[in-house]
């Protein structure tokens, strides 16, 4: 599968471009500055510019957008989406998975106790975003899948983790690690199954 991964200079990103590489596919990173992990195509570039972004999608697989926000910026991840959907759109590309953030959309009921409360006071501009992004996302006519991950820590992974459905009944936790992160995205990108769903991760 050739993948390009839509901010994976570092974070999940970079984890993602290393499994995947390690797995046999074929990883594009698009980041603005250009960093990619050791033997990864990397396109140096703004992710709001359609002919960079184009450049860097047409011909993939599957498109995994993991950008962050941007100090100053507003709805910068929102943005960055659209730009990617437009180009997927264009080159034929289908296969999109985002990541969002747990809290985003209908997934506070996710988060335990008052918590919810708490993240979407405390979150209310990223989650705006994250908002957005997900508007875009699943009006795109796409065969997307929304990952909205707990805490992101940098721990060692532990080689599982949760990944739930809004009105499953099992419990995710506090945080999941960034790798264990990645490695759910290499699976969901290869499961038919999880199209046109969201998806809560914990450890």
């Amino acid at each position: 599968m050739e993948i390009t991964i839509v901010g994976g200079s570092h974070g999940t990103g970079a984890h993602l471009a290393s499994l995947a590489q390690e797995a046999g596919h074929e990883v594009t990173v698009l980041s603005r500055s250009g960093g990619a992990p050791a033997g990864v195509r990397a396109v140096a570039g703004d992710a709001t510019d359609p002919a960079v972004v184009a450049g860097a999608v047409t011909g993939a697989d599957a498109v995994v957008v993991t950008v962050g926000g941007a100090r100053g910026v507003k709805h910068q991840r929102a943005a960055v989406t659209g730009t990617v959907i437009k180009a997927m759109q264009d080159a034929g590309v289908r296969r999109l998975v985002v990541q969002s953030s747990l809290g985003a959309g209908n997934s506070s009921s996710q988060l335990p106790g008052p918590l919810g409360l708490i993240t979407r006071v405390a979150l209310a501009a990223p989650l705006a975003d994250h908002n957005e992004q997900e508007s875009l996302v699943t009006g795109s006519g796409l065969d997307w899948t929304i990952l909205r991950p707990t805490g992101l820590t940098n721990r060692e992974p532990a080689g599982t983790w949760r990944a739930l459905e809004v009105g499953n009944p099992d419990k995710l936790r506090g945080s999941v690690p960034r790798k264990d992160l990645a490695a759910c995205m290499l699976k969901i990108l290869e499961d038919d199954s999880a199209v046109g769903k969201a998806f809560g991760v914990s450890g």
